[in-house]
């Protein structure tokens, strides 16, 4: 187990899809990240220390915000994430998925105790074997942004109705999708 965890660690130094802490404490100042802001519910595009974009209208999980999703809780997750897939033939409009969970989610759903070490090392290897941890254990996956699709507008602005991802309006997916990138650091905080 001890050679597996250190040879992951080895590898995960030049992986970004991977990366636990997923934004620099300090952005560069040429850095296009997104900061979506829970009490706010807005999303927010930076470019380093500049604020270029504030998307209201923002809907995040029923089950509301927690540090850990778990799956079916239909909580958004808080923390540091990179931007890894775009799915623009969505059933919501188009997808922008993050890296969740994290080695940094899946490090303290073990030390929590929700999660067994024989879950803990098989997401590891899947990490190492695929470059993403499971979307489908414990921790659940498939967070993300999205739109609304064909979905009620109505309900949009009155609740919070994802299971876990960031809902913003058809237009302002376009908007976030036209100026993000594979790679591009979320913070939800």
């Amino acid at each position: 187990m001890n050679r597996l965890i250190a040879a992951l660690f080895a590898i995960l130094g030049a992986v970004t899809l991977l990366n636990p802490r997923g934004v620099s404490a300090s952005p560069d100042e040429d850095e296009v990240w997104v900061r979506v802001d829970i009490e706010a519910e807005v999303t927010e595009v930076w470019r380093g220390k500049q604020r270029l974009m504030e998307l209201d209208d923002v809907a995040f999980g029923r089950g509301g915000v927690s540090d850990l999703h778990f799956r079916g809780d239909q909580t958004t997750p808080r923390g540091k994430f990179r931007i890894t897939r775009f799915n623009r033939e969505s059933r919501f409009h188009i997808f922008i998925g993050i890296n969740y969970p994290t080695l940094a989610h899946l490090d303290e759903a073990r030390r929590r105790g929700v999660m067994t070490e024989a879950e803990y090392s098989a997401a590891l290897r899947r990490g190492l074997e695929r470059g993403e941890f499971p979307q489908d254990g414990t921790l659940g996956g498939y967070i993300g942004f999205h739109g609304i699709g064909n979905g009620n507008p109505a309900i949009h602005r009155d609740f919070h109705w994802t299971q876990g991802c960031i809902a913003l309006t058809n237009e302002q997916i376009e908007t976030l999708h036209s100026v993000v990138t594979i790679g591009t650091p979320v913070v939800i905080e």
